[in-house]
């Protein structure tokens, strides 16, 4: 058995996040949404721990949405007798991304909510 190295492996990955983002509608909504985030922390000025919390959200919702679309891709490659015993699993999956996606934005209102609360109050940058 021939070992893949660790190139291909990565390429494979990239390869892979490549299709989810050409092929999902739903990363039309994410991407312009995370560089949103990303503009508004610099703006507001983040820390780092606040950086962190952002950049952890956005890979989250990312990477929920990429599982999400590789099991969309092979629900529909089966057959109908596989899909009836897999009923629900697209729900699942989606609901497994609504709720990082919701969890996320709860952080990044807590995040942004602090930081320009901090602008409006007299006496602080």
């Amino acid at each position: 058995m021939s070992r893949r190295t660790w190139a291909v492996k990565f390429a494979d990955a990239f390869r892979g996040v490549w299709l989810a983002v050409q092929h999902e509608r739903s990363f039309c909504v994410h991407l312009p949404v995370a560089v949103v985030v990303f503009m508004m922390a610099a703006v507001l000025r983040c820390d780092g721990p606040e950086w962190c919390l952002l950049i952890g959200c956005v890979g989250a919702v990312f990477a929920a949405e990429t599982f999400n679309s590789a099991l969309e891709t092979l629900f529909h490659a089966q057959d109908e007798s596989v899909k009836s015993r897999v009923n629900g699993v697209l729900d699942r999956a989606a609901g497994a991304v609504l709720l990082v996606s919701g969890a996320s934005a709860v952080i990044g209102l807590i995040v942004f909510g602090r930081r320009a609360w901090g602008l409006l109050e007299p006496g602080t940058e």
